[in-house]
């Protein structure tokens, strides 16, 4: 590719593709700025979640993320992508409902970020018709099993999902119904690895894992997360790749010293 020549999209076809030959890379993202970094390092989708109600606003669970909130991040996200696929989090109760009031939803988020897909949480007898009735009107779906932080209060937590035949078995179920509902993708959260391995052996659609083992077709973390920028939160299933809370506040110290001392601005930040 010429240095002037635009990369190509990522398009729902290509992560499809991805299953059983290379796994896929997936990252959340937030703003226009941190969205660009993630793009340029080659990740094949970016993810605007609704942890930003947790990891940007400093909510103690997502449920307080609103629609607006939601499309204002997605747009500014896209905005700065070139080449990876953009879902976007539907958030608490803005699918829950009924069908109609999903379409809705999805349509307004897909029209004013110009994001490719949407992302929802459930795989039950209630959720799948409206994943069913979304991709019956062009609106491309990824699913969500496992832990549900939507769900969290039913849930008691955030805690492994899939534990024990009953469970084990109503996940497999869940992922088979998303997966005869018509979702591109299914993201599977604090899961057993042999379970999640499983599911991805039995579904056609790729599984995103999150604390779900290597066996998933693909991978996510939140991007505050593996930055180490969200200092205490370390799960089992958390890789901090890097360590920027430290080097933000040293930076934030030394310029607030050449402040307190006048080293800063000096001439040669000066006019």
């Amino acid at each position: 590719m010429s240095a002037t020549e635009k990369p190509r999209a990522t398009t729902i076809r290509d992560i499809r593709q991805k299953k059983g030959r290379e796994p896929i890379v997936c990252i959340t993202a937030y703003d226009v700025l941190f969205a660009r970094l993630v793009d340029q390092a080659g990740v094949d989708l970016v993810l605007v979640g609704d942890s930003v109600g947790n990891v940007v606003a400093g909510q103690p669970t997502t449920l307080a993320v609103t629609m607006e909130q939601m499309i204002y991040h997605g747009a500014a996200v896209v905005r700065g992508v070139t080449r990876a696929m953009v879902v976007v989090d539907m958030p608490f109760l803005s699918y829950q409902i009924d069908a109609p009031h999903a379409i809705e939803n999805a349509g307004r988020i897909l029209r004013e970020t110009g994001a490719q897909a949407v992302k929802l949480e459930g795989g039950g007898k209630r959720i799948a018709p409206i994943v069913a009735a979304l991709v019956e009107c062009g609106v491309p779906v990824m699913g969500h099993l496992g832990f549900t932080p939507q769900s969290v209060n039913t849930l008691g937590g955030a805690r492994v999902q899939g534990r024990g035949d009953v469970d084990e078995a109503r996940l497999i179920e869940e992922a088979r119904r998303l997966e005869d509902a018509g979702v591109f993708a299914i993201v599977l959260e604090l899961v057993p690895a042999t379970l999640a391995r499983r599911i991805s052996e039995q579904v056609s659609v790729p599984t995103i894992g999150i604390g779900a083992g290597v066996g998933c077709d693909g991978q996510v973390l939140v991007l505050p997360d593996m930055l180490g920028i969200n200092e205490g939160f370390a799960p089992r299933f958390l890789k901090h790749y890097a360590s920027l809370a430290g080097t933000v506040r040293d930076a934030v110290q030394s310029y607030a010293d050449d402040v307190r001392a006048r080293r800063y601005p000096d001439d040669e930040h000066s006019f």
